[in-house]
């Protein structure tokens, strides 16, 4: 049964969806198993770019089912509004489906969202402000609304009802803010989108795994990365779900029996949105480059990213938490510029240094990251398809990062492109 798992290896904006659409080629369905449309993909197909929210990448493709899962929180005005976009672009969107048992982001748990970020202050965790942890708290708090329940008006109703009346208190009296009208919700969520969105909904877990029983390929796209999950990552400021491997288990009802293989993405360098630790951020002229060279603004937001040299340690953990196979390396030519380029190998805090980050945030907080530094190429690798046309320089450096790592880095990205990609042998 032939499941293969796509997990950013850093803070995100790895360029999951460019890799997902590359390997959709050969899966028959791509499957979105966590987060929501606090996750921006980009994908550029001959010179056109698809900024894909909530819709799994692979939809690019007339052949493949897109499947949004249980484990996703879903926005149907976002859904729909993407739907829409990608369709007056002439893709096809008819096979797309939905998990009934996806929860769903409504316009209180955006109001929260907003307000409480306002209200943390200085120590606000830098959300998108989209709904996303409001929805998942509810889930977990077993008092949220699934996709299921646009199906049935009665039910809808009845829930909104119990829970609208503890959203709006808090609304008003911890934050001083106008109560949401439950009549407004049912007129939107009852209507345009339910209508719309009825159609997509379907029994996700079995249409997965008829398609792995049948012997098809399944690929199982995650959002955002390891060091954002909600266990694993730099706590509190990380994302409300589990994007790390096993999170694909969860959040489409396969087993872990069922996965092949886990590719893990990787920048040549790091970047970050938003608040928390960083060791090899760059606060000089390198990150201004790298911000620049790579475009490193955010799909959703429009955010300036933090920009930072390479972090084997943090990859060596990410390794760990989601056994990975291999690696896919991108966006490699923004470092063409650079007459030498640093990885960091190791950290160093009170004396001690560590190849694996601290488990103790007050260490991780303060390490200071070791370096390595290796020569640049200072060659244009935009064009290059073959792995003997990149410079040694290149190859050296790919080849350091796969040693540190420990899995060996079997893609590389040169660009933006569909196709401006080098494959290095296994």
């Amino acid at each position: 049964m032939p499941a293969t798992v796509v997990v950013g290896t850093q803070w995100g904006d790895e360029g999951k969806g460019k890799l997902t659409d590359l390997l959709a080629r050969e899966m028959a369905m791509v499957v979105r198993y966590q987060g929501g449309h606090n996750a921006g993909h980009t994908v550029v197909v001959e010179g056109e770019h698809f900024a894909l929210q909530l819709v799994p990448s692979g939809i690019l493709y007339p052949h493949i089912v897109p499947i949004i899962g249980n484990g996703v929180v879903v926005d149907p005005g976002v859904l729909l509004a993407e739907l829409d976009g990608l369709a007056a672009k002439g893709v096809d969107t008819s096979k797309m489906v939905v998990s009934g048992n996806a929860h769903l982001i409504m316009p209180y748990h955006q109001e929260i969202d907003r307000v409480t970020e306002r209200y943390l202050g200085k120590n606000a965790l830098g959300t998108t402000r989209r709904g996303i942890g409001p929805a998942y708290a509810d889930k977990a708090a077993r008092v949220g609304l699934r996709v299921q329940d646009l199906l049935d008006a009665k039910i809808f109703k009845q829930k909104l009802e119990v829970v609208l009346k503890e959203k709006n208190a808090i609304l008003a009296k911890v934050y001083n803010r106008l109560p949401l009208s439950a009549e407004e919700i049912c007129e939107a969520y009852l209507g345009e989108y339910a209508a719309r969105v009825e159609p997509m909904v379907g029994d996700a877990v079995g249409l997965i795994h008829e398609a792995l029983e049948a012997g098809s390929n399944v690929l199982l796209e995650g959002a955002q990365a390891t060091f954002l999950d909600l266990d694993h990552g730099t706590y509190p400021f990380v994302t409300s779900s589990n994007p790390v491997a096993g999170g694909a288990c969860t959040g489409t009802g396969v087993g872990p029996r069922a996965i092949d293989s886990v590719i893990g993405i990787a920048k040549a360098y790091v970047t970050r949105v938003g608040a928390g630790p960083f060791p090899t951020e760059c606060l000089d002229e390198t990150g201004d480059i790298l911000v620049e060279r790579g475009h490193e603004f955010g799909t959703n937001t429009g955010r300036r990213r933090r920009c930072g040299w390479f972090d084997a340690v943090m990859l060596r953990q990410a390794v760990r938490l989601n056994s990975l196979s291999e690696v896919a390396l991108t966006k490699l030519d923004v470092l063409d510029s650079f007459e030498t380029v640093k990885v960091c190998v190791g950290y160093r805090a009170g004396g001690e240094t560590f190849r694996y980050p601290p488990y103790h945030q007050s260490t991780f907080h303060q390490v200071e990251a070791i370096y390595e530094e290796l020569p640049g190429w200072l060659t244009d690798l935009s064009a290059v398809t073959e792995v003997g046309d990149l410079p040694g320089a290149a190859r050296d450096y790919v080849a350091f990062l796969a040693d540190q790592i420990g899995v060996p880095i079997k893609l590389v990205g040169v660009g933006p492109g569909r196709e401006q990609f080098v494959r290095f042998a296994a």
